[in-house]
Parts: structure tokens; C-alpha cells; sequence
């Protein structure tokens, strides 16, 4: 279990190319911050996963220290999670491979993000990685003893799985695993593109004026938000049916000013939605503004970067080893000698 009093988080991001945009923000980071100070929190930026797909190593490379630069600029602390590079701690895979030996074909084919990656890359493209990569997930959640794993409601099904290898090992070896529960925050669990409000924001599906990245110049951001898609009444209300474009601009203005979307809704009474979108580009501005400063100050000084990395990594091995000792002792394998 955590080595300390407070429960132990555990939660991973792609290194994609390029920006973080909101709804990674809103959807997962955010939590990821507010919960480094309740949890003894990891997070990761899980490279592994990325190979699921065909990548340009040198791209790989960069977008990986992009990507924890954008971490660390949301608001992440090193002093007060742990916050690593998955490949820099090896037992991923080896736990992965044992999870892998836990798993039933027909479960594996179940999982319904395969079904989507792969009918995207196409079927004959799609690697054994891709059709695994919801069990090496298992394996980062498992290694740390999380008892909490925060993650868009896209991934609920993953973490079931994960409950149930969990619950197999345990009950087939004796209890090794903690069995981890999903931590999705409802009200912000999806943000939609602002210029179709039916589609959650994401940079393969959004259309490009409808994708917030929090690393685009502060005007192109404030213009999208002033552009957003509403409807012809007038009336600011939350209603996401028959208000999509509107309810999203008071959910993203409610999360990012910690109002609750009753209380605007009040504020705004005998307002136009033009006073609603001028607010928000105008706190949209003042975030991104310093975000941008704080991951152009991690990106110019790699050394430092890269050294919190390390000091992330080998925090996490020490934990991650502890588990798959336990782990390998319990299934049976011959300790080797040093």
C-alpha cells in the first residue's frame, strides 16, 4: 500500500505531438493537480502506449519532454508527486507481460477503445500493442498500489478491467493487488469543440477552429471563443439537449473560475451571449498566458527537465520493484542470484 497515510493516485498521458488542449486539461490535468495534494499521486507520461501506433523516434523523443513540460507548467510539483517517463521504469512491461498471461482472449476483445483505434488505423495496420495496451494499463495502475485512478470516462471500462485482473491474482496467488477505483469528476468530464458542440474536443476528431490548445498564441485562442458555435435564442442557460454551444461555454467558464453553473447562469440573466463569450476569451487569456511562459521556461532548460524526470523514475521503481518481486514470488518464478 502507499508508503504514506493518504491514499495513492495513479493516472497516465500520451506524448502527442504538440499542445495539451482544454478538454485534456479540464478532463484530466486539472484533477491531476488538485489531487497531489490529497494523494500520494504518480502520473506519467506513458510512451509505451504511444509505440501502440507508428511513431518518429526523434519526434517521440521531443513530444515526451513536451509533454512533461506541459505537466509540470499546469501545475504539477515534483516535491509533490511522482512524475516520470513510463519506459524509464521497466517493470511495466514485465508486469504487463504476466497481466497479459491473466487476461482472456475473448475479455481483450471486448474492450471497445480497440474497436475504435483500430477501424481508425485500420484493421490490418492494427498491432498486437494496440490490441493489448488496455492490459499493460492494468499493469501501470497495479504496480503502484493505486487506490485511485483518475481518467476521462472513456477509459471507465479499462479500469473494470483492472479491477477484475486484479481480483483474479488475488484470489488465485493470495492478495497482492490493490483493486483500484475510477476517479472521473462528472461535471467536467467532457468538453465539446466549440464550433460542433455534439463532439467531444479531441485533436483527431475537433475541426481547428474548434480545438482550444492551451499553447496557441492568446489571440487565436480568445477569437476561437468569441467564434464559438451557440443557437438562435438568446437566453443563457444550461441546457446541453437543446443549448450544446451554450451549456459548453458555461461548463468551461464554470470549471476554469470555480463557479458553479447555477450561479452564472444568474449572472448572466438579461445578458446577450456575446457578453458570455467576451468573459470567457478573457479567461481563457489569462490562463494560457502563464502556461505557455512556464512550459517555454522547462523546454529551454532540458537539463533540469530532464532531472526531474530521473529523480520521477527512480521514486517510481522503487515502488514499481517492491510489487513485481511480490508479484513473481507469488506466481512462481525462480529468484535469480546476484
Amino acid at each position: 500500500m502507499a508508503s504514506d497515510a493518504r491514499p495513492r493516485a495513479l493516472s497516465g498521458i500520451q506524448p502527442t505531438a504538440g499542445s495539451f488542449h482544454l478538454g485534456n486539461y479540464l478532463g484530466a490535468i486539472r484533477q491531476y493537480v488538485a489531487l497531489q495534494e490529497s494523494h500520494d499521486a504518480f502520473y506519467m507520461v506513458v510512451d509505451l502506449h504511444a509505440i501502440t501506433v507508428p511513431q518518429d523516434p526523434a519526434e517521440l523523443r521531443a513530444n515526451t519532454r513536451f509533454a512533461a513540460a506541459q505537466l509540470l507548467a499546469a501545475g504539477l510539483d515534483p516535491e509533490r508527486c511522482t512524475l516520470f517517463v513510463q519506459s524509464h521504469v521497466p517493470e511495466h512491461a514485465q508486469l504487463g507481460w504476466v497481466m497479459n498471461c491473466l487476461t482472456g482472449f475473448g475479455e481483450a476483445s471486448r474492450m471497445t477503445q480497440f474497436k475504435d483505434k483500430s477501424a481508425k488505423h485500420g484493421a490490418d495496420r492494427a498491432t498486437v500493442g494496440l490490441f493489448t495496451y488496455p492490459i499493460l494499463q492494468v499493469a501501470d495502475i497495479l504496480l503502484y498500489q493505486a487506490t485511485h485512478v483518475p481518467v476521462g470516462e472513456d477509459q471507465r471500462q479499462h479500469i473494470e478491467l483492472t479491477r477484475d485482473l486484479a481480483e483474479r491474482f488475488n484470489g488465485r496467488f493470495g492478495d497482492t493487488f490493490t483493486v483500484p477505483a475510477p476517479y472521473i469528476v462528472k461535471e467536467t468530464g467532457k468538453i465539446y469543440d466549440l464550433q460542433d458542440p455534439t463532439i467531444k474536443m479531441s485533436k483527431s476528431a475537433s475541426t481547428p477552429k474548434g480545438l482550444i490548445n492551451l499553447l496557441d498564441d492568446p489571440k487565436v485562442t480568445a477569437k476561437k471563443v468569441k467564434s464559438a458555435v451557440t443557437d438562435t435564442d438568446t437566453v443563457i442557460r444550461f441546457d446541453p439537449e437543446n443549448k450544446a454551444g451554450v451549456s459548453n461555454l458555461l461548463t468551461i467558464m464554470a470549471t476554469l473560475t470555480d463557479t458553479s453553473v447555477a450561479d452564472l447562469e444568474k449572472s448572466y440573466e438579461g445578458k446577450m451571449y456575446g457578453a458570455l463569450k467576451t468573459d470567457l476569451a478573457e479567461v481563457m487569456v489569462d490562463f494560457v498566458t502563464p502556461f505557455r511562459a512556464r512550459t517555454q521556461e522547462y523546454l529551454d532548460d532540458p537539463e533540469t527537465l530532464d532531472s526531474i524526470l530521473a529523480k520521477g523514475a527512480e521514486k517510481a521503481r522503487a515502488v514499481a520493484a517492491e510489487t513485481l518481486a511480490q508479484t513473481y514470488e507469488k506466481i512462481g518464478f525462480l529468484p535469480a542470484k546476484h
